[in-house]
């Protein structure tokens, strides 16, 4: 039973800002206790412990939810946690909830004060129950923690100890919309209504980095370097005289002098700062985390030690399910990277990065790498969360917000980004078979195409605010965004149609409207067989969009590897990118395809391997050749879109392709390409049926193959042309 319903939001009585603050409860048990269930949530994040015991291991719970619409609950067994006198105590900070965004973002998510809200139920031996709800009967200080901030960090005073507990408040305004700023006239307690029960992945401390090396830059900072960057936090030792203030700041990289460089952090502050009280404790911090890899350490107190700092990881708690490895250890990196990248990116919602004033939800972000993430880790549950919270973004006429969850934007609609809609729910019932995502997110995807159409002129969907091929390499002359309009409208109409087809929905209105863009987009952007439009971007999407004929095919397939090769790298951007490969292997010019994935300069994948990167960078030059940075003011060193390369690692260079006629890889296709500049490649998969493996190994006399089908699950063998269907088990060509 869901007993938190009947709890009342509480808080601190006055606005505290950034600081954080306890409740606490007594409760005397003279019973012996059966069961004990907690139920919690806040407008904020929380932690709960009970007599001093920490209850649960996830962090920054309850996560991020569009807050106006929903806000989730957890629920904990906390049976053996229950004693004779029970102390409840609740420590909440504002996390996402209350932060106040800067910069290009103006419109500050809304927030007065954050609040919590709880539930106990105790079962007794004898069949009786006792039910405790947080309300104005719990008491409630400040911590120890006296600031907090996702994107600033925290400072924690070890001397501090509040004893000045003050009866909580019951809510009745959490934040400040007009009708609830009459709630709060009117002294209405704030609703339960928007509670829900969990869902997604919890976000949990996860891999633990020693420094790699502690050093003094040319400027006589004191760094320290852990080798990863990643999202997470430092655990740290330090005894300093009572009052001594202490200081980390977290950062990516050094600037081409060795110096520590947090000019593209923004306005992000991305500091801890620690308050000693004479005695030595280890402290990490609680309610925030920075995306680093080097920390510098800003008056320290005592000789700085090695053993006395730790970088923990921290993503959301997904299983990992893709491999990858070849002979190019580069390659390996640049996979590794990819891997990173994912990790630190997917922190309870698909950001864009994770170290400056942004981490956003990004759609675009989301939809251009939810394939390759669902190759790598199980990201069904994860995704089902995020959808709903697009499907609550969504406005009155379809429209699309650019992040998700949505932080109070009024713009929508950008092609290529709102598409999250359509393409993230048909993906992910490609990778894992769960007819149910596309029966709960149709609704979303109709009214999105739906936009698209109310938007549309003779066929053409023309206007509107758009990114296009964002950071392409085009120059001048860059893929249009009618294009790239048209050629997602087309797309996801497509996609909806075979949703609707799969759940047995009348389609044959959205069969018309694809029918008539398709001709009206020929008319527009295709002359003689080819793309008008002569970029990369352009032929790679109406290729793997797959609404070209045959004889179209061929002809823009051509034109495309001609593009490629005469200028000899690639010039996409995120929204080219991820089909680029795919767009050139798939109609025989494989060893283009690995020309662009081998090469070592920029633009190229392994150009930022070679420079040093365990990441993903959001620019192909994000640090110039010289050392130098590409931009201080939009320059991530861990954003995920390039990434999408690891889908044709796996799907194409290794070869374990789904089927989109049997979703879940219950058949699956096996079709590897191979290079002469690798000596073997292989991957595995763990599908819903098991695992899938294929292998490949050069030989004197040519190629050898192994496939691994799991069992229950048939599949198709393409090699040179050749077709061969095989059952499960292991087997060699």
């Amino acid at each position: 039973m869901d007993h938190i319903l009947n709890a009342k939001w509480i808080t601190y009585p006055k606005n505290v800002g950034e600081a954080v603050c306890e409740f606490r409860k007594t409760v005397d048990i003279s019973k012996k206790v059966v069961s004990a269930t907690l139920q919690a949530t806040a407008q904020g994040v929380y932690i709960v412990y009970i007599n001093g015991e920490r209850v649960g291991n996830d962090i920054l719970t309850p996560g991020w939810t569009d807050f106006r619409f929903r806000v989730l609950y957890q629920t904990y067994d906390v049976t053996d946690m229950i004693t004779e006198k029970t102390v409840i105590t609740a420590e909440l900070a504002q996390g996402w909830r209350m932060h106040k965004t800067k910069g290009w973002f103006e419109r500050p998510m809304k927030g007065t004060n954050k609040a919590f809200i709880a539930s106990i139920a105790i079962t007794y031996d004898d069949g009786t129950e006792d039910i405790i709800y947080t309300d104005n009967t719990w008491t409630t200080c400040l911590s120890a923690t006296r600031y907090s901030d996702i994107y600033n960090g925290e400072t924690y005073d070890a001397d501090f100890n509040d004893d000045n507990y003050l009866p909580a408040k019951i809510v009745t305004c959490a934040y400040s919309t007009e009708a609830e700023e009459e709630m709060v006239v009117k002294g209405i307690e704030y609703p339960t209504d928007i509670l829900c029960k969990h869902e997604g992945e919890f976000v949990r401390e996860k891999e633990r980095f020693d420094p790699l090396s502690v050093f003094t830059t040319p400027n006589g900072e004191t760094v320290i370097d852990f080798g990863q960057n990643l999202s997470g936090y430092v655990e740290f030792s330090i005894k300093g005289e009572k009052g001594h203030k202490a200081s980390i700041r977290y950062f990516e990289e050094l600037d081409k002098d060795g110096n520590v460089y947090v000019e593209n952090l923004r306005s992000a502050k991305t500091t801890v700062t620690y308050y000693c009280d004479g005695e030595r404790r280890t402290f990490k911090p609680k309610f925030t985390f920075f995306g680093y890899r080097y920390i510098h350490l800003i008056d320290w107190p005592e000789e700085v030690k090695a053993e006395n700092f730790v970088s923990i990881a921290i993503y959301s708690d997904m299983k990992r399910t893709g491999y990858f490895e070849c002979s190019d250890k580069d390659v390996n990196r640049l996979f590794e990277n990819v891997v990173w990248g994912q990790r630190s990116n997917f922190v309870d919602i698909p950001t864009d990065c994770p170290q400056r004033d942004e981490r956003r939800g990004w759609t675009g972000d989301a939809q251009v790498f939810i394939r390759t993430a669902s190759l790598i880790y199980d990201t069904e549950r994860f995704f089902r969360k995020w959808l709903h919270d697009l499907s609550y973004g969504q406005s009155a006429d379809g429209g699309v917000p650019h992040v998700v969850p949505n932080s109070d934007w009024i713009d929508n609609g950008a092609m290529g980004w709102a598409d999250a809609a359509t393409i993230c729910p048909w993906q992910i019932y490609q990778a894992y078979g769960s007819k149910w995502v596309l029966a709960e997110q149709f609704s979303s995807m109709r009214k999105w195409v739906d936009y698209m159409r109310n938007h549309s002129i003779d066929g053409l969907w023309l206007g509107g605010g758009h990114f296009a091929d964002w950071l392409n390499l085009d120059g001048d002359t860059p893929t249009s965004k009618p294009y790239l309009q048209n050629a997602y409208f087309i797309y996801s109409t497509s996609l909806l149609i075979k949703i609707g087809n799969i759940l047995g929905i009348e389609m044959s209105e959205y069969e018309q409207c694809l029918e008539k863009t398709q001709k009206a987009f020929r008319a527009r952007f295709m002359k003689d067989g080819k793309i008008v439009e002569n970029t990369q971007t352009s032929c790679a999407e109406a290729l793997y969009f797959g609404f070209l004929t045959e004889e179209e095919t061929k002809s823009v397939s051509e034109q495309l590897n001609t593009l490629v090769t005469e200028c000899g790298h690639l010039k996409t951007g995120f929204l080219g990118t991820p089909y680029l490969l795919h767009a050139l292997s798939d109609n025989g010019y494989v060893k283009t395809a690995y020309d662009l994935l081998l090469r070592h300069e920029f633009p190229g994948w392994l150009y930022s391997v070679d420079n040093g990167a365990t990441t993903i960078w959001e620019h192909w030059d994000s640090r110039n050749p010289d050392g130098s940075m590409w931009s201080a003011e939009m320059n991530s060193f861990n954003h995920y879109a390039y990434g999408s390369v690891a889908e044709w690692l796996i799907e194409k260079a290794a070869g374990i392709t789904h089927d989109e006629e049997h979703a879940g890889f219950s058949h699956i296709i096996f079709k590897p390409v191979t290079d002469e500049r690798l000596t073997f490649v292989k991957a595995s998969l763990d599908t819903r049926y098991g695992k899938a493996a294929s292998e490949w190994t050069k030989e004197a006399d040519g190629y050898k193959y192994t496939f691994t089908v799991p069992a229950g699950v048939t599949a198709t063998v393409i090699i040179d042309g050749k077709t061969t269907e095989i059952g499960e088990g292991t087997h060699t060509f």
